[in-house]
């Protein structure tokens, strides 16, 4: 039994032990040469052990042993040991180089959530790497990236670790294969043993939606063997039809190189397949669009509105005659005024949460907003689209506040429209920025 402390191969003094399974272990460590940390990984050698486990782990350390970029651990040593304590197997043990920071999937746990300008880097990051890894002789496949393999450096730069998976494409062909990776992240390719430089662009695509959904792509809906996830964030449409071409379940119809990806990220929002956002199911929102204009009408979601709805029901239903029984007791005319007031706040409220409607209207000069009940425009806005700054959804004021979509306007300015479900918000926000960059 390893424990902190221990010293392997009278080098390696064990400080803590950050992985394990029935045959790996993997321990920070620090080098008694050098006094510097670094990982040791360690794999069992005995009859419960799988061949494929072993030549992956001795794949990992030739291929390692043989990589030089400054975004990928370093290897320092592989051997054998025969002596650990409580063992009777030999180990077999590869050390690397430790990477201060702290990895993606342990930011999404603690709650972090990535902004688009911050996915876009990390996506920049990882394919660089891929640049390097796929123009190699031969190209080398990680076949498992996913959040908890890619570490956010103390220096904000993006490490890709663990090629446990890794192989490279010479060995790929024609032999005898192990499916490797992880769910949600693997692409079908993969799953018959097929994998190609394409095979690490779906696993980047899958992981940069886990990033900007919160949620890992194992878990959102899929439709036709593609990941739905357009409808729940609000990013440049280009941002997603370039994910949406790097998770393509169709190999052929994917991007096939790292240079490649790169390429139609920097002509992003040309996509000549982009991919049409369809409405929520169930919306009742109208969109028309053309190259000229953008008209939405946005009915009131008057379910939405039920404590304003009680509210007026309780001034229309029953204020009302407690201020009659009042007056008739005590004869105080002056209440007739907070009847009629009341009566009319009351039935306003609730005509407008059920029957009220916003209409949003820009052309390439001019945008209004009109919010309307039966055809007549009770309040309007307006102003030019070349002033529009930024399109958001409304920042929550409260924990159960419906939330709606903000228009940012030069000189702090703006405009919030009516409270929507989050698919629709999406959905609309994502519509709304498409055509203004068009």
């Amino acid at each position: 039994m390893l424990e902190p402390g221990q010293v392997i191969n009278n080098r390696y003094q064990l400080q803590k032990k950050i992985g394990q399974n029935s045959s790996r272990q993997t321990w920070l460590a620090i080098s008694l040469v050098s006094s510097k940390q670094v990982i040791l990984k360690l794999l069992t050698l005995n009859p419960q052990i799988e061949w494929q486990e072993h030549k992956l782990f001795e794949r990992e350390a030739q291929i390692l042993k043989n990589l030089n970029h400054p975004y990928i651990p370093k290897y320092q040593d592989y051997f054998i040991v025969d002596n650990l304590p409580g063992s009777k197997f030999p180990w077999f043990i590869l050390v690397q180089s430790y990477i201060f920071g702290t990895s993606l999937q342990e930011l999404l746990n603690q709650g972090q959530r990535f902004s688009e300008s911050k996915v876009e880097k990390i996506a920049i990051e990882i394919l660089s790497i891929l640049v390097y890894l796929h123009s190699l002789e031969p190209p080398v496949l990680h076949r498992d990236i996913k959040p908890s393999n890619l570490i956010l450096g103390d220096d904000e730069r993006v490490y890709l670790v663990d090629f446990g998976a890794v192989q490279d494409k010479a060995v790929a062909e024609g032999a005898t294969f192990t499916v490797v990776g992880t769910y949600g992240y693997v692409p079908i390719e993969q799953f018959a043993g097929r994998a190609e430089t394409a095979s690490d662009l779906y696993a980047l695509g899958a992981t940069l939606i886990h990033l900007i959904t919160g949620t890992s792509p194992a878990d959102l809906p899929h439709r036709n063997s593609r990941i739905e996830f357009a409808n729940l964030v609000s990013i440049d449409l280009g941002l997603i039809n370039w994910i949406g071409k790097l998770t393509e379940p169709n190999i052929g119809d994917r991007i096939n190189t790292a240079s490649d990806a790169i390429a139609a990220f920097e002509n992003k929002y040309t996509l000549s397949s982009a991919i049409t956002q369809p409405k929520p199911t169930g919306s009742k929102i109208q969109l028309q669009k053309t190259a000229n204009f953008l008209k939405i009408k946005i009915p009131r979601r008057g379910s939405k509105s039920l404590r304003f709805v009680y509210l007026a029901s309780f001034l229309v239903a029953f204020l009302p005659q407690v201020i009659n029984i009042t007056i008739n007791t005590y004869n105080l005319w002056y209440f007739q005024l907070i009847i009629s007031l009341s009566l009319i706040l009351g039935i306003s409220v609730v005509l407008l949460s059920f029957l009220g409607h916003t209409e949003l209207y820009l052309n390439r000069d001019a945008f209004e907003v009109k919010w309307k009940l039966f055809g007549f425009s009770y309040w309007r806005k307006s102003g030019k689209t070349k002033f529009i700054q930024e399109i958001h959804q409304e920042d929550k004021i409260a924990a159960s506040a419906p939330i709606g979509i903000t228009i940012e306007l030069m000189k702090n300015q703006r405009i919030t429209i009516t409270p929507l479900a989050t698919v629709e918000r999406h959905w609309l926000i994502n519509q709304i920025k498409d055509w203004l960059k068009s």
